[in-house]
């Protein structure tokens, strides 16, 4: 019950400033102390005050509360927090996104449910990209200005379109469940890219566990579940490489031959790169002698893994359509 607590405060500090202004009308057209009277004494008390708390426990699985938790993410870091000035060595850093199993997420098995974890997913990913590209994707939403995607048919000319951020595919690896009320945390961060694809990795962790804390194997006891997503970055129907929002976002050190033009053929050598790092970011790279390399490299590390979720898209070319038939039709459409 504990857990439940903690889970009803949580949603109280989330959701109570959003109804702030309407128990301000309230209170102002109405007789306000009177309703709040009438509803924890009247007739009636004990079911209201039980469905009350039933909803605070399980506001994460109400109607709309998925958007509200996306669009916090996005309108937080766009909007009310600072820019950040994180240096290139730390564009493969996590960050945390804590959350709870709500009631109305658990299974015919009491655990949390398999299809609960690609929502949480969501909110994770939009913490981690919203906070760390926010200023890589203002420098691209204004693209007529900052000239950072050309059009191909004009490299002297600004592609145009809006700028938009599209998940292209979830995989999750279930390894431990997660009861009625636990509470967990989401440790998601950028695992590679390629030319087209930025690879995100998360971590379903036992809340609380701190960083640097155990041996491999520990950890390995305190995981729920890990995921992999895959997001592409569009000007219009202009496929963005990952490497121009990162640099723009002050997140890559200076490469000979830039970042886009790679000798491994992971990008096409006709784009450039027009953005650079923040300044600040850049200098204190220097000083940490955080290259090119070591960013390379661990972007190689991490696409050991990628390329394997990159060759699922094949999977595409193993539908035949039901040309031997099919065994039936069944469900409720």
């Amino acid at each position: 019950m504990a857990s439940a607590a903690g889970s009803t405060n949580k949603a109280l500090r989330i959701i109570g400033p959003a109804l702030l202004p309407a128990i301000a009308y309230g209170a102002y057209k109405g007789n306000a102390g009177g309703l709040l009277e009438s509803f924890f004494t009247g007739p009636g008390r004990t079911s209201r005050i039980v469905a009350l708390v039933v909803v605070l426990v399980n506001w994460k699985s109400l109607p709309l509360a998925w958007t509200f938790r996306v669009f916090h993410a996005m309108i937080s870091h766009f909007t009310f927090r600072r820019l950040h000035t994180h240096t290139p060595d730390k564009l493969f850093y996590p960050v945390i996104t804590p959350s709870h199993v709500s009631i109305l997420e658990v299974d015919y098995n009491i655990h949390k449910s398999n299809s609960t974890y690609f929502s949480d997913l969501d909110v994770s990913r939009s913490h981690l990209v919203t906070h760390l590209f926010a200023r890589g994707c203002r420098e691209i939403a204004n693209n007529a200005k900052t000239k950072l995607v050309v059009d191909p048919s004009d490299p002297t000319r600004p592609a145009k379109g809006k700028f938009g951020v599209m998940l292209g595919a979830v995989h999750c690896s279930f390894k431990r469940e997660l009861q009625p009320f636990q509470g967990y945390d989401m440790w998601s961060r950028v695992l590679s890219w390629d030319r087209k694809w930025m690879y995100i990795v998360t971590h379903f962790v036992q809340k609380g566990a701190g960083t640097g804390e155990g041996k491999q194997e520990d950890w390995e006891k305190k995981i729920f579940a890990t995921a992999i997503s895959k997001y592409v970055f569009k000007v219009g129907r202009l496929t963005v490489h990952p490497a121009i929002l990162i640099e723009a976002s002050g997140l890559l050190p200076e490469r000979p031959g830039g970042w886009v033009a790679l000798e491994d053929g992971m990008a096409p050598p006709s784009y450039t790169v027009n953005g650079g790092a923040v300044p600040e970011a850049e200098s204190a790279a220097e000083a940490s002698e955080w290259d090119w390399r070591r960013t390379e490299e661990l972007r190689q590390k991490g696409h050991e893994f990628a390329s394997h979720f990159a060759a699922l898209d094949g999977l595409q070319g193993l539908f035949d359509g039901g040309e031997d038939g099919a065994l039936g039709k069944f469900g409720i459409a």
